[in-house]
């Protein structure tokens, strides 16, 4: 199983979050994450928070062994076609490290302050259909290209739409525990797999859990996990991680 972490970029300094994710790559994780958002998800409102794929470059040059990205890219904040630049770049910084995830976008705070249209979870939905063509045709014309076969991660557990998507474009899944329900999605996800002649084992299964599920691994490698992600805010305590990388 693979491990990684996720680095919440909020009520923190740059300089904390790069010691942070250092200190993760040198522990051996195998993915480091941030989120894509612009403000705090949780605790002030009003505390300090840093935009994702600025810090994502930054992480790219400080890393040398894990896989970098974003848990998830919201798909309303760029241009696809930008993204996918964005994208190709960070992952020739990371020599080949990059995952694009994205997800179809929810919190609202974000929306609003930076004025972009929120609508409706159907429409963000839509929009996410849309934008995942383009996204792969643009990295198909860059010059040059990603460095080699750059993953595209999707978030989200929609049954009726998210997953169907994963199963039609993604090389790896996001979604969240208890392992009861990433086994549920799990199911559901390998259900519209055969619907979309799509191998299962080709999609790498990814769960975002706490750092309080340390003993909760192999309940989530029973429900079909391939890849757990620590959640960690400020001030980045790394032991759970460790003892994750000892465990397996």
């Amino acid at each position: 199983m693979k491990i990684g972490v996720q680095l919440h970029p909020q009520d923190t300094s740059v300089e904390e979050l790069r010691s942070a994710w250092r200190a993760s790559d040198a522990l051996g994780v195998d993915s480091i994450w941030l989120w894509d958002h612009f403000y705090p998800l949780y605790g002030d409102p009003d505390a300090s928070h840093f935009e994702a794929y600025t810090l994502l470059a930054a992480m790219a040059a400080d890393t040398t062994s894990a896989t970098v990205g974003a848990l998830v890219t919201c798909n309303s904040y760029r241009n696809p076609s930008l993204l996918a630049d964005m994208a190709r770049t960070i992952d020739h910084i990371a020599d080949g490290r990059f995952v694009l995830g994205i997800g179809s976008g929810w919190f609202e705070r974000d929306y609003e302050e930076y004025g972009f249209p929120f609508g409706t979870a159907r429409q963000r939905l839509a929009d996410l259909e849309r934008d995942l063509p383009i996204i792969k045709d643009r990295l198909a014309q860059l010059t040059p290209g990603p460095v080699g076969d750059m993953p595209i991660l999707i978030g989200g557990s929609g049954e009726k739409v998210t997953l169907r998507l994963v199963a039609q474009h993604a090389d790896a899944w996001n979604t969240f525990g208890p392992p009861d329900n990433f086994a549920a999605k799990n199911r559901v996800l390998n259900e519209w797999c055969e619907s979309e002649r799509r191998n299962p084992a080709d999609i790498e299964r990814t769960v975002g859990i706490s750092v309080d599920e340390v003993d909760q691994l192999n309940a989530y490698a029973e429900a079909g996990a391939d890849h757990v992600i620590f959640m960690v805010g400020a001030p980045f305590d790394l032991d759970p991680v460790a003892q994750a990388l000892d465990a397996r």
